[in-house]
């Protein structure tokens, strides 16, 4: 180890330095000789004075990303597209908790939306630091169905999925470059990388948002870091209400009794993900992508040998 002059210490050794200064690690400060009072400190999670969009945040992952940006600090825009009612719930929870937000009602895959939220948010806000592409849309279709999917769905699937993301993130971009930190976290799918899911076209599209995340990483950097995370199945009231209560159930049953961590996935594992691309502790990173799936994806070739 060497001290703050240079010169070599052994603490092993030589027990605490009596001449040494106290060393700074980013927000704890250490002094050798064990006289300063060890403080921690969660600074590299807050998000205060910085501002969020989360495309889709009416409810579900969205809307838990939401309440988690705000309860780190941050100012939140919450977007809806048609459940202006959840909306409204989530926003009001938030406000009422002492956060500050921003109600949006745009539908990104129309360009002029999204270009009107992000100077709807700058007009309110002055800024933006954070988008989280969260929106998305799918139709339940067996793979083998290939008769089950038309033109039309795969074009509605990718405007939304893949086209609509690019737009918020072009959109956004002069804003969350003006400050040098910006960061984008496009919520993807486990069906982006191994071609599972709803449909076809859903898990198709997921896959093109994978790879925009990386083309974007490399174009936007250093000022824009652009990652994504990518959920296995999650409980949320989507997937129930398309579904069926009960075959939601059982697959709730199916994932705790056979995936690696025994346990289904919910809004708040996701979000808690988000969470982490959208924080000081991943400033290192870029052009990424997390697989939150309780293990799901170890279970699939070639995924298992890696």
């Amino acid at each position: 180890m060497l001290r703050n002059d240079g010169h070599a210490w052994n603490a092993w050794h030589s027990g605490p330095d009596p001449d040494a200064e106290p060393l700074t690690l980013d927000a704890v400060t250490v002094d050798p000789a064990g006289k300063e009072e060890f403080q921690m400190s969660d600074e590299p999670m807050r998000l205060d004075g910085k501002v969020a969009i989360v495309t889709g945040s009416a409810t579900g992952i969205g809307a838990s990303a939401a309440r988690k940006l705000a309860a780190r600090g941050a100012a939140v825009v919450i977007n809806y597209s048609k459940s202006r009612a959840e909306a409204e719930e989530t926003k009001a929870e938030i406000d009422n908790a002492g956060g500050k937000t921003l109600l949006v009602q745009a539908d990104i895959s129309a360009d002029a939306d999204c270009r009107r939220m992000a100077q709807t948010t700058i007009d309110a806000f002055g800024r933006i630091d954070i988008l989280v592409n969260n929106a998305g849309t799918t139709k339940i279709v067996d793979h083998g169905n290939l008769d089950g999917l038309e033109v039309e769905d795969w074009h509605r699937i990718y405007q939304t999925n893949v086209v609509g993301a690019f737009q918020m993130i072009r959109a956004c971009v002069p804003a969350l470059k003006a400050h040098g930190h910006g960061a984008v976290v496009n919520v993807s799918s486990i069906a982006g990388v191994t071609g599972i899911g709803s449909s076809i076209a859903y898990a198709a599209s997921k896959g093109a948002m994978n790879t925009m995340t990386i083309s974007l990483a490399r174009a936007l950097s250093p000022e824009i870091r652009v990652n994504a995370v990518c959920p296995g199945f999650v409980g949320t009231r989507w997937f129930s209400d398309a579904l069926g209560r009960e075959t939601f159930e059982k697959m709730i049953a199916v994932q705790e009794a056979t995936m690696p961590l025994k346990r289904a996935g919910t809004p708040d594992d996701v979000a808690d993900t988000i969470m982490f691309f959208c924080t000081e502790g991943s400033k290192h990173i870029t052009g990424e992508f997390i697989m939150t799936d309780a293990g799901l994806h170890l279970s699939m070739t070639p995924l298992a040998r890696r």
